[in-house]
């Protein structure tokens, strides 16, 4: 494309007036790029955000891996073997044992409902950090060290705290179901009862762990779920979180039957999935946007053919080639997608920038597990946006371009 050919193009954007501004029509056809870009850029990277801050706060409690056991029973009674053979699988950080039950629990009034009881090992120097729960506590220690001496110390998600009105010092009860036995005189169930002391406070941001959580000493914990001396499974910590479905493979096949492994991912599988379909949806919802927008730059190059049909005719009986006409249509429709483009990207960013640092929408967190909506722009989502703007743009360029380049001198002069 050479100087003459970029002339006229950009003339032909101009107004008639021959000032330097754009006509009204061509501000308008990149008007629409630069909406349907920033809203592509700004509804896929709060998806993204969506999936980047469940993911982060699903797995401050849940670790990258989970190596269960089948069998009626759901423990594993050799766990120490069990956690030395993992522990020498390449790609693991860290393992440790965990008790993961359900139980009630009261706070010594009339108040009653279910929490999920978590049993860990208590926090010692050197200790392994599978998860990043120990990190988010506002108050007290994972240590469970309770004033009788006999480590009944108990750490409550923050929610859980304050509904049943339980602080560090205060004491709480948990009811156990398991191996519970009928009683011979009355026929029915007794449940077993466990006192705790409240040592800890932890807020993890999303509202199924502060709302339902309780940690316990893995021992202890090991007493309230009738496993003896086993436990629910092993948590393992990855070197990277997302090779964690290869070292899960390895686990298996080291440990052979009846463990089997569970990553993060298959985990919360139908979640992700389910967020990954809708970010697919809107952005091809989305697209449609700069679908039109392209429509719109069909019809504002064919209104220019049309105003400019007799000036068309004399260039070609000028001697100027039908590709040139058709690389100066091109042109402007690649100026119009390049700049609609561009202060598409400036808007969009501009915009989740302000999302994500001011939190203009607030969200309910006991129904989202997140207080704000989240943005997150990914550069190949960005390079795919801007791709698809540009390739769409230019394809818009191909019918108007190849209408005048059809036209005859001679009946092109003649156009009133």
């Amino acid at each position: 494309m050479n100087r003459l050919e970029l002339s006229i193009a950009w003339r032909y954007l101009r107004s008639r007036r021959g000032s330097s501004l754009l006509s009204l029509i061509s501000v308008i056809a990149i008007g629409g790029v630069v909406v349907g870009v920033s809203a592509l850029i700004l509804i896929i990277g709060v998806m993204n955000g969506l999936q980047r801050d469940l993911r982060e706060k699903i797995l401050v409690g849940s670790p990258d891996i989970r190596v269960l056991s089948y069998g009626e029973d759901l423990k594993i009674t050799d766990w120490q073997t069990v956690l030395a053979k993992v522990k020498q699988q390449p790609g693991v950080v860290a393992a440790a044992p965990f008790v993961l039950v359900e139980g009630g629990m009261n706070a010594g009034h009339d108040y009653a409902g279910a929490v999920m009881a978590v049993g860990v090992p208590p926090t010692a120097r050197g200790g392994p950090e599978v998860t990043t729960i120990r990190q988010h506590l506002v108050s007290g220690d994972f240590r469970f060290a309770s004033t009788d001496g006999q480590r009944n110390g108990i750490v409550l998600g923050k929610l859980v705290s304050a509904r049943y009105n339980a602080w560090p010092g205060d004491k709480i009860n948990l009811i156990s179901i398991a191996g519970v036995k009928a009683n011979a005189v009355t026929g029915g169930f007794v449940p077993r009862v466990f006192q705790f002391e409240v040592t800890g406070i932890v807020e993890t941001g999303m509202y199924e762990y502060d709302n339902s959580y309780v940690f316990i000493a893995l021992d202890k914990a090991q007493d309230f779920a009738a496993l003896g001396d086993g436990v629910t499974g092993i948590e393992v910590k990855a070197t990277d979180r997302w090779t964690a479905n290869a070292v899960a493979e390895r686990i298996t096949a080291a440990l052979g039957w009846p463990y089997r492994t569970v990553d993060w991912q298959e985990q919360n599988r139908s979640l992700f999935q389910a967020l990954k379909l809708e970010k697919l949806g809107m952005g091809v919802i989305l697209l449609l946007i700069v679908m039109v927008a392209a429509f719109n730059i069909v019809s504002t190059l064919t209104m220019v053919v049309t105003d400019k049909t007799r000036e068309i005719g004399i260039l070609k009986a000028m001697g100027l080639p039908s590709k040139s006409i058709r690389r100066i249509f091109l042109a402007q429709g690649i100026v119009i997608g390049l700049v609609g483009t561009m202060l598409g990207l400036i808007l969009g960013f501009g915009g989740a920038i302000a999302l994500e640092r001011y939190k203009f929408i607030p969200l309910d967190p006991a129904i989202y597990f997140i207080d704000h909506l989240p943005v997150a722009t990914q550069p190949r989502d960005v390079l795919w946006i801007v791709l698809a703007s540009i390739l769409t743009a230019a394809a818009a360029t191909l019918y108007p371009a190849i209408q005048a380049s059809r036209l005859f001198p001679i009946d092109a002069i003649r156009h009133e």
